[in-house]
């Protein structure tokens, strides 16, 4: 898509154009969604039904607004079509200033302040967390929530449960654990924060049980019936304290990860320029502190759900690097097992694939969302001109930086993608929800089996 080394960039424009003409080869479903305003983050949550065409479930973002009406967390139902279902002249025809039909919205939360990030607790996806320009972590049971009317005035909804702990703003590194309901926060005050979501659980009167959500207790429902009142400050809701706080960042923490397999073992990376890894069960000091582990501020980390020695950085020096916890360091300084060098801006995000070990996506302030497969690194095949190592796909369907995206954990290879579009279309931003064609990840005798058996046709054709 970029002639890197050439010296001629395409404009943004230029690329897009050049996307767009290549949608229907490129993808087996794409929907765009035009955002009035911009959202910083996109989850998806729970599958809520199969078809057969396409499957519905919720997805999570929010709207960021300039005040003229509130701050939101929006939920939303979105239909995904089916592998293979799409006609491929469809997916290329849409407007982009105008809403999917694939994406409805379902329920509207007021929230107090911005929504800078939501994960969702991975066991139960109706839980789940934000962070905003505040010290604390608010958490909702978006099922139970109220929908509410955002206009100017409207009071707040009430969060299930607040967090607190930290003793700076943390407006970006949140995490929650997939074996058990921890919550993991990093912020300006340079730590990082541990809570159990069972300590309320706990400490509730009515008899929930560990299987119910938080959000599913008297207490919360109580709260929630008085979110039309007056007054209405977050101040209501219960809250709980950390179970741990962990020093060891010299500067603001971005980005935190649980490792898959372990609930007591978490990582954070910040604007120090480090990757500090930590055991809960050891005390609050870092277990391995990766110094240099990047030649900039860190943004983001992953932790491999497949195969827990590898975690992923990416960082303000435009590169993704991966890191094997059993030789983290050399000489003092990170020591990478390869770095995959594929956007010329700030990288926002990394992800592992769920559904293949050495697969992972990047995003960045290039507006572009990279697929890379860290097995393909110096596969003799795989060496054409100007493609950097590992990297098999490029989507370019957005014009500005791409904030967040996340793998569909129901549905592997689908991605949801958001951008801010404020610099290049002046306002509001650009949500996609998207498949490659298998074509491109399938094993290639698989493929080409496949496309022979295709071939008499094709050649009948074209004769």
């Amino acid at each position: 898509m970029k002639e890197r080394g050439k010296g001629t960039e395409p404009s943004v424009d230029e690329r897009y154009t050049q996307w767009k003409s290549l949608v229907p080869v490129l993808y087996d479903w794409l929907a765009n969604h035009n955002l009035v305003w911009p959202s910083l983050s996109c989850r998806w949550g729970p599958q809520l039904e199969q078809a057969t065409y396409k499957n519905r479930q919720r997805l999570y973002l929010s709207e960021q607004t300039d005040g003229s009406v509130p701050n939101t967390l929006v939920i939303a139902n979105c239909e995904v079509v089916k592998p293979r279902v799409a006609a491929a002249e469809h997916i290329s025809q849409f407007n982009e200033e105008a809403r999917s039909p694939f994406v409805k919205k379902f329920k509207t939360i007021i929230h107090p302040g911005e929504v800078n990030r939501i994960r969702e607790l991975p066991q139960n996806s109706k839980i789940v967390a934000t962070h905003t320009d505040s010290p604390d972590v608010l958490i909702w049971d978006v099922e139970a929530q109220p929908n509410r009317h955002a206009v100017l005035g409207a009071t707040n909804s009430r969060p299930d449960l607040i967090l607190t702990g930290h003793q700076d703003n943390a407006e970006f590194a949140l995490a929650m654990c997939p074996t058990e309901p921890f919550v993991l926060s990093g912020g300006k005050d340079k730590s990082v924060v541990l809570w159990s979501i069972h300590d309320h659980i706990s400490t509730l009167a009515a008899d929930t049980g560990a299987t119910k959500s938080p959000g599913s207790g008297g207490s919360s429902a109580k709260h929630a019936s008085k979110a039309g009142g007056t007054n209405d400050k977050p101040a209501d809701s219960p809250s709980i304290g950390p179970r741990g706080v962990y020093q060891g960042h010299g500067d603001t923490v971005e980005d935190v990860q649980f490792c898959p397999s372990s609930a007591q073992e978490f990582c954070s990376v910040g604007d120090d320029s480090c990757l500090i890894l930590w055991d809960a069960r050891v005390g609050s000091s870092p277990v391995v502190k990766v110094e240099k582990a990047h030649d900039a501020d860190l943004h983001c980390v992953d932790w491999n759900p497949h195969d827990v020695n590898f975690i992923l950085t990416g960082s303000a020096d435009a590169t993704v690097r991966m890191f094997d916890r059993r030789s983290l360091t050399s000489g003092g300084v990170g020591s990478p097992v390869h770095k995959f060098e594929g956007h010329n801006a700030a990288v926002l995000c990394v992800q592992w694939s769920p559904d293949k070990s050495s697969v992972f996506g990047s995003s960045a302030e290039d507006g572009i969302l990279n697929i890379w497969d860290h097995e393909k690194v110096g596969n003799v095949g795989s060496k054409m001109q100007n493609v950097p190592p590992g990297l098999f796909f490029r989507h370019a369907g957005h014009r500005d930086k791409v904030v967040d995206f996340h793998w569909n954990a129901s549905d592997p290879w689908t991605i949801v993608s958001v951008s801010d579009d404020c610099e290049s279309t002046g306002g509001g931003g650009t949500l996609q929800i998207w498949r490659m064609i298998d074509l491109i990840y399938r094993p290639e005798e698989e493929v080409l089996a496949e496309l022979d058996s295709f071939k008499s046709h094709i050649l009948t054709c074209s004769s």
